[in-house]
């Protein structure tokens, strides 16, 4: 059954199958058509997310195991809805001892039929990284044990570790030395400290707890993905989303690879599977419509109705502001440059060592080359092509025009930065990059593919996770998959991607909340208000800063602005303010440790943290905040109107634009989450079911009516297409309008945008003149939205 609204859950032990069954009947009447489940697969104990995934071959115990999963997929069904799955083809869980495949590669080394399923280069010992200090140290502290079972040396013991002993040396063991023992094993322990410099093995990121898999590995496609196919089989889910799809060797061809074996699979309902990719797209990069996928999860939709909330006006102002008072460069690219340079020389030097090596094994074999580019000129034109890659990666022969494209940018951005005379060694790696060149057609496969699976951890860890915690012109526009050098986009601007997604994937996933984002969809709608204002917002801080000068004494004014905002951002309610200074303390300390400049996660400075916990617990709560707390109370009773027609507005794009909207857990209320594990509390389905009946929460209420159109009308929302309308007068820069068409069904829509300038004190607005031209008639905005920002009118029976 194809998808005409998702709703995401993130299931672990305490929420598990069970409880979304329960909510069943709530999710219905919403209007909800599939049930979107995080990973189901079998995780590491007491995950609660599910990406570290131990048995992709069992559906996890801790949610209740197959024999809770496959009751509620059959009431989802009985209901007419159904049920898709997050999958992780990318990497597994390694830690704790719980993964099967990987301890069986550790107790056998590539004798164990498993070998081939990791990332692993065998011209050395598998290094794990697992100690907290030394091996030598380690071992004379006696912090490594040897298990016995039967008189048997079974395990290694460290900590939470338990390491499988080869079985060659289980009998007699302790006729050794431990530190002998060791040696003989297939891996070698080493401190954590030296993961970044020795990894052997492709990891997540910079996450020594997952190892990548070799997904293009036919043998591994299919025991990592059966269970799948068999539930498709069976009817119990309708597609997956595929987790972090840049990771992969090859994703083109494992999205081919995967829709060709769920087409293979019959379905009594005739329906093809729903696949969506978690993709990230930079600023302006097409997504390939031959990969096999209905699209992606929708971070692009994330970004370009975020952008469109904000006021270009505020663009240079708010620049500016940032400027003055973190003395660091009113632009994003600076601050991404010195990121992707941070971290490819240190988180990812290792993999940047493996990356050389291949390409200079590439230039070897090529005697076109002659010894013309030498290995410290190749490492200098890959570590600068990272530097400034526009994209998270590149795909080969499978994407040759985009990949084109990306390649001449690429040229572009590193040509400042080039040592002279070298300019021909970046030639030849785009080149190389594009599939041809001089050298080993093997050899070529394996450097490219290096280069590929090192510029996407790059990219997301140097943007997302330390520049995004390093530059706040405004923080709504710091979240995942968003382009921070861009406060806003056009009018025109997004309906030529609504026109394009139509057009090209009409069932892409919609979001504005997800288990990763860095803010709630409505801390960004909040915060977008400020764009609009940005010279009042501009006195506002200033007052502050000066209130605060004693006591921030000894903040990076920079930790200081991104507090604020953060305030501004996630105030709640009275009745929610219980916990919210030590929700921010956590954010807090994540954000202060994500920039790396004044702590970080490997040497944090706790004395810095505590001192800034101490300004953010003084504001929310002490006695030294009072007129701080009396200048946010007055701030957020201005901007309030404006932040709530943000959020109405932000709802109905989502549930009326072309693709398929998903709501994530709990977001049919108000969405003032920060970032995980803050965007995963409980929800409070039991106050959500109660709105839903007396319609008293404003986004569940537009939620339903919108649902409930696409319930009626489901092919003017899966087929059908999208005209932008003319808006004239003295309000047109603040109203997006645009009609669906399928049929004689016509949907239109009319919302309002960046609405403060035009509001008076109490939110009302007068629109003079301004006007919606639908079918040569003028329809009057004083009229469409004199009762709220959303105005939308449906015409089934006529032309």
């Amino acid at each position: 059954m194809t998808p005409r609204a998702t709703y995401r859950f993130q299931f672990h032990k305490d929420i598990p199958f069970a409880r979304a069954e329960a909510l069943l009947p709530y999710l219905d009447t919403l209007g909800i058509s599939h049930v979107y489940a995080s990973p189901i697969t079998t995780a590491a104990a007491g995950s609660m997310h599910g990406y570290d995934v131990i048995d992709p071959t069992r559906i996890n115990p801790e949610l209740g195991g197959e024999e809770a999963f496959r009751p509620l997929a059959e009431a989802a069904r009985a209901r007419g809805m159904g049920v898709i799955i997050d999958i992780v083809p990318n990497h597994m869980g390694v830690a704790g001892g719980g993964n099967g495949w990987w301890n069986d590669v550790l107790a056998k080394g590539q004798a164990s039929r498993f070998a081939r399923f990791f990332d692993i280069d065998w011209s050395r010992k598998l290094v794990l990284p697992i100690l907290g200090d030394p091996l030598n140290k380690v071992l004379a502290d006696g912090q490594i044990v040897v298990e016995r079972r039967d008189g048997r040396a079974e395990v290694v013991a460290y900590g939470e570790h338990r390491l499988p002993i080869r079985d060659e040396d289980q009998d007699g063991a302790e006729t050794q030395t431990l530190a002998a023992l060791l040696d003989r094993q297939h891996y070698r322990l080493a401190s954590w400290r030296v993961s970044n410099d020795e990894l052997n093995w492709r990891r997540f990121f910079t996450i020594n707890d997952l190892a990548g898999l070799r997904v293009e590995d036919d043998q591994v496609f299919e025991e990592t993905h059966a269970l799948y196919f068999r539930l498709y089989e069976q009817g119990l889910i309708d597609g997956v989303r595929i987790d972090h799809v840049d990771g992969l060797t090859d994703p083109i061809g494992y999205c081919r690879k995967l829709r060709a074996r769920f087409d293979a699979i019959t379905r009594d309902d005739g329906n093809r599977a729903y696949i969506v990719v978690e993709k990230i797209l930079a600023a302006d990069e097409p997504m390939g419509n031959d990969w096999g996928v209905d699209g992606t999860s929708g971070y692009d939709f994330m970004e370009e109705v975020s952008a469109l909330l904000h006021a270009p006006e505020g663009t240079r102002p708010l620049a500016e502001l940032w400027a003055q008072l973190s003395g660091r460069s009113d632009q994003f690219a600076p601050e991404e440059l010195q990121a992707r340079q941070d971290l490819l020389a240190w988180q990812f030097a290792g993999q940047l060592d493996q990356c050389v090596s291949a390409f200079a094994a590439l230039t070897a074999s090529g005697p076109k080359l002659d010894g013309a580019i030498t290995t410290p000129m190749l490492r200098r034109a890959i570590e600068r092509l990272l530097w400034v890659f526009p994209v998270y990666r590149t795909y080969g022969p499978d994407a040759p025009s985009s990949d084109a494209a990306i390649r001449r940018m690429a040229r572009e951005r590193v040509e400042p930065l080039l040592p002279p005379g070298e300019a021909f060694v970046v030639d030849q790696m785009l080149e190389w990059l594009a599939g041809s060149g001089p050298g080993d057609r093997e050899l070529l496969g394996e450097a490219v593919r290096r280069f590929q699976q090192l510029s996407a951890p790059i990219a997301a860890k140097a943007v997302e996770d330390t520049a995004f915690y390093r530059h706040a012109t405004l923080l709504s526009r710091n979240d995942v998959g968003f382009d921070a050098a861009r406060l806003s986009l056009s009018i025109a601007a997004f309906h030529d991607r609504m026109k394009g997604r139509a057009d090209r994937f009409p069932l892409a996933m919609l979001t504005t909340a997800t288990h990763d984002h860095k803010r709630g969809e409505d801390v960004r709608a909040r915060l977008a208000v400020l764009s609009a204002m940005p010279e009042d917002w501009r006195r506002q801080v200033e007052a502050w800063r000066m209130q605060t000068l004693d006591l921030a004494e000894g903040v990076d004014p920079a930790d200081w602005y991104m507090l604020i905002q953060t305030l501004v951002g996630t105030w709640p309610e009275p009745s929610e303010l219980g916990d919210f200074a030590e929700r921010i303390a956590a954010w807090q300390e994540k954000a202060l440790r994500e920039a790396k400049i004044r702590s970080s996660w490997e040497d944090p400075d706790t004395d810095y943290e505590a001192l800034c916990n101490h300004l953010a617990k003084t504001l929310i709560d002490g006695d030294e905040g009072t007129d701080f707390r009396e200048g946010m109370a007055a701030l957020l009773h201005r901007i309030r109107p404006a932040a709530d027609a943000n959020s109405l507005v932000q709802v109905a794009l989502r549930y009326t634009v072309p693709g398929v909207p998903d709501c994530y857990q709990g977001t049919e209320f108000a969405d003032l989450s920060l970032v995980d594990p803050d965007n995963r509390r409980p929800v409070d389905y039991s106050a959500r079911e109660a709105a839903l009946g007396d319609g008293s929460a404003p986004k569940q209420k537009l939620m339903a009516e919108l649902l409930g159109l696409r319930r009626q009308h489901p092919d003017l929302f899966t087929h059908g297409t999208y005209h932008p309308l003319a808006v004239t007068g003295h309000g047109r820069d603040r109203v997006i309008a645009f009609e669906r068409r399928h049929g004689e069904a016509v949907l239109t829509c009319v919302f309002g945008l960046r609405l403060e300038p035009l509001m008076d004190e109490r939110g009302t607005i007068d629109w003079r003149d301004t006007a919606v031209v639908r079918d040569d008639v003028m329809l009057r905005l004083g009229d469409l939205l004199a009762d709220g920002p959303v105005w939308y009118d449906l015409r089934a029976g006529e032309k």
